[in-house]
């Protein structure tokens, strides 16, 4: 069990890593900010709870059963997090925003206190690393304390459904998708983990021994729940970005061709890009080369090379707009082609009509389109051959 816990507690550590790895950026923003800290304190709970860790805390305090108040802080300071980082993904005014939080944050400050004072005040010299909500379940203080916790993990669960629900019905896509995994979460958590620990702990207040549910059910029923809330907070932030990243690597790939045609083009110098960098990044510089190559070659495009191919692919069956980037590749290959050639004495310069405008493929789409026809259309390979320009003359 303690390898699920701590297995459990490290998704969510990296989790928050990934979330916070603009430090900077991530304390700017109180979204970007409450949900590190949710997904980190839900991390902190599942490796509190562990027996290892309960049995550690306990040796190293010297006070049995230390680690139970120190977990049910943990689980209430959480359940606070889930309604702070509710608040604030809701949004609103700012200063009913702040007014919330506050409350908040106060009335689960006020439950820890409450959780601490009343393990002070209770005897419980018998450690109890597995099942110690049941064993001490009618041991005055331990009582008030672990139904104490009970009630504002549940209050937490049953506001942040309610809440959810009321939204999801005004959202659509991957939010309202993100609700519902948050929503069947909690769910699961109400439903295993409260009332499997609930019913265990009412079951020995009537003289029963239902403690199979609190410490063989309950725990299982935590980690999924905690698991697809998580999911739900992070999925409408991360997926959109991680989807981003992914289209980032088809395009750079596809912009491959045309980078092959251009990268021996001369221009000007520039700081070489980082080395480690996501697709984004690499994306980035890919087209940043490829406009400044195509910026270089305005002195050599030819637009009688374009206006010929343009009227060959256009014979060929190609629709206008398809045969309007293959007239710009053919273009764009025939000046790549002469590019490390001297321009003869009697060459005149392009008239302003002939030449590219790179405005024109300033966007990531319109470059995949110009590689994609520089790649794949037989009349490019002519104009990279030279075929065009006899053609032409």
């Amino acid at each position: 069990m303690s390898l699920i816990v701590y297995t459990v507690a490290s998704l969510f550590t990296v989790t928050a890593l990934l979330i916070f790895r603009r430090p900077r950026l991530a304390l700017r923003d109180p979204l970007t900010a409450s949900t590190c800290v949710s997904i980190f304190l839900g991390g902190l709970c599942f490796f509190c709870s562990a027996p290892v860790t309960l049995g550690a805390v306990n040796d190293l305090t010297h006070v049995p059963n230390f680690g139970a108040p120190m977990t049910y802080s943990v689980i209430s300071a959480y359940s606070a997090s889930l309604l702070i980082l509710l608040i604030n993904w809701r949004g609103g005014p700012a200063d009913r925003v702040r007014s919330q939080v506050v409350r908040v944050a106060t009335v689960y400050s006020l439950m820890i206190i409450a959780v601490i004072t009343l393990f002070a005040l209770a005897h419980a010299p018998v450690e109890r690393l597995r099942d110690l909500d049941t064993y001490y379940a009618n041991t005055p203080y331990m009582r008030e304390m672990i139904v104490l916790y009970l009630l504002g993990h549940g209050a937490c669960a049953v506001i942040t459904i309610y809440v959810c629900l009321r939204w999801s019905r005004e959202v659509t896509g991957i939010l309202r998708t993100g609700l519902r995994l948050i929503m069947a979460g909690l769910a699961v958590d109400v439903l295993g983990f409260e009332g499997a620990k609930s019913t265990a702990v009412v079951a020995r207040w009537a003289g029963c021994d239902l403690d199979r549910l609190s410490t063989g059910l309950a725990p299982r029923a935590a980690a999924l729940g905690a698991l697809l809330c998580a999911a739900g907070f992070v999925l409408p932030r991360l997926l959109p970005a991680t989807l981003a990243q992914w289209r980032s690597i088809w395009d750079y790939r596809a912009l491959g061709p045309l980078w092959a045609e251009l990268r021996h083009v001369p221009t000007a110098s520039k700081p070489a890009p980082p080395r480690w960098q996501l697709p984004r990044g690499r994306l980035y510089y890919r087209e940043l080369r490829i406009l400044d190559a195509l910026l270089a070659l305005q002195s050599r495009c030819d637009g009688r090379v374009r206006e010929t191919a343009y009227r060959q692919a256009r014979g060929q069956g190609s629709p206008p707009g398809e045969a309007h980037f293959i007239a710009a590749a053919a273009m764009v290959v025939d000046a790549a082609r002469q590019a490390g050639r001297p321009r003869p004495p009697e060459s005149p310069e392009p008239e302003s009509g002939s030449r590219l405008h790179t405005a024109l493929f300033s966007d990531t789409g319109e470059l995949v389109r110009l590689a994609r026809a520089l790649a794949g259309s037989p009349v490019v390979s002519a104009a990279r051959e030279g075929t065009a320009r006899t053609a032409r003359s």
